[in-house]
């Protein structure tokens, strides 16, 4: 499975190799704009994309960003309730009596 994270592009940081620095939910990493590219580099700048292994592969609004990080913020909440959960069910039945070995 593919994710692409929402992103915001807030610098070029080397047009010849077409790079750019995005803020991906305050974490500033280095992408490649190659892929949204079709006009001005710099018109890129404030726009949002979707970015997936270092590359930005979509460019989206920002509603769809803020939805989108919601998105996976619950997302991440639920695993780690589904963990929580899997683990209590771990606990309880190495603590039942059937789980004992019988002699």
């Amino acid at each position: 499975m593919c994710l692409g994270i929402p992103g915001q592009i807030v610098e070029i940081t080397d047009e010849a190799r077409m790079m750019a620095l995005a803020d991906v939910s305050g974490v500033k990493r280095e992408v490649n704009i190659a892929p949204v590219l079709t006009g001005a580099i710099e018109a890129l700048i404030g726009k949002w994309a979707l970015i997936h292994v270092g590359f930005a592969m979509a460019l989206i609004d920002e509603e769809e960003a803020a939805a989108t990080l919601q998105a996976l913020h619950d997302l991440g909440e639920a695993q780690e309730a589904l963990e929580a959960m899997a683990e209590g069910q771990k606990a309880l039945r190495q603590d039942s009596p059937a789980s004992e070995v019988q002699a």
